[in-house]
């Protein structure tokens, strides 16, 4: 990173208000002193835009995170990403950036792009397969939800009926209860493409609905210029073109802070509040909102995940493994 003109910056761990930049639940602590909550980050995002509003055009931080959610092979309530941010770019730029970086450390660990993964050949050899959620999905299931954009109770009826023998009863009921199309594009990914993402693929241009702080894509409505990456069926990165504009940056908040909230008081009436389902506050994050009305550059901002990167350089089964003093359950 220094070598392509990157600062490192340190934002704060302690956030007030809300914790935001990424859709996690987080840990909540108190100070007395100001008596009042205090929230650890769950994503260093919103920071780092402050500092390019701040005049700062290439920036990144090495830093933990902390997400009060499950703990599986892949997760850890608390985690190492590096996040990057750079202004007047887009997201193709962090597409080479993302390549870049996870050949320039394999190369470092093995001294080669190959790689052998829990019995998976892995090949890092350029160039890294791209292709639109849209196209990925139809190629898995025949179904083109640009035909259903408008149209959600056919998009519902089409994904349940393509998907049914292979959809547990809760997958099913999640998709009854996604309230656009682009919610159900992203369901229907998660659960029959992702995990057949073995070798290095970038999954591009990702529904609006799902993507509150991404800029609208240049060329098609409703999506956004964004991708994640994945190898091994494990996202690895997560990038897109920044939004800039506050007044649609607002909209989005309000409109993901409603769904959100619906589905809490959805929650809270079956009996579920406290458990990992979605209960937990979400608030408008003005400060943010109010630094973008101050004017941020275009850019573009890439989150890496350093554990599951390590994960697959040294071929460890569990994010446990290459984390010294893991969250685990009791004894």
């Amino acid at each position: 990173m220094e070598e392509l003109a990157f600062i490192e910056v340190e934002t704060p761990v302690l956030q007030q208000g809300a914790a935001g930049g990424a859709e996690a639940r987080p840990f909540i602590t108190y100070h007395n002193s100001l008596g009042r909550n205090l929230y650890l980050r769950i994503a260093t995002e919103l920071h780092l835009k402050r500092m390019l509003v701040g005049g700062f055009e290439k920036v990144y931080e090495i830093g933990r995170i902390f997400r009060n959610e499950g703990i599986s092979t892949r997760h850890n309530p608390e985690f190492t990403s590096i996040e990057v941010y750079e202004a007047y770019t887009d997201y193709e730029s962090m597409i080479n950036l993302a390549e870049e970086l996870v050949i320039r450390c394999a190369l470092a660990v093995n001294g080669k792009l190959s790689l052998d993964y829990q019995g998976t050949q892995i090949s890092l050899e350029r160039p890294w397969r791209r292709e639109s959620m849209h196209d990925l999905v139809k190629e898995a299931t025949g179904i083109d939800f640009r035909d259903l954009q408008h149209d959600l109770q056919a998009a519902k009826k089409a994904a349940i009926d393509a998907l049914s023998a292979s959809l547990e009863k809760q997958d099913i009921q999640d998709i009854e209860d996604c309230p656009s199309v682009g919610h159900i594009l992203n369901k229907v990914f998660e659960n029959t493409v992702e995990k057949t993402l073995l070798q290095p693929t970038f999954v591009t241009d990702y529904p609006l609905e799902v993507s509150p702080l991404a800029k609208p894509h240049r060329r098609h409505a409703k999506l956004t210029e964004r991708f994640e990456l994945f190898i091994c069926g494990r996202e690895l990165a997560n990038a897109f073109s920044e939004l800039t504009d506050p007044i649609d940056q607002r909209t989005r908040f309000e409109a993901q802070i409603k769904q959100h909230n619906e589905a809490r008081m959805a929650s809270n009436s079956d009996g579920k509040e406290g458990q990992d389902d979605g209960t937990y506050e979400v608030t408008l994050d003005e400060d943010f909102l109010t630094a973008l009305e101050y004017g941020m550059p275009p850019a573009a901002g890439m989150g890496l995940g350093i554990d599951r990167l390590v994960m697959l350089l040294t071929d460890s089964p569990s994010i446990r493994d290459v984390i010294a003093f893991p969250v685990l359950k009791s004894q």
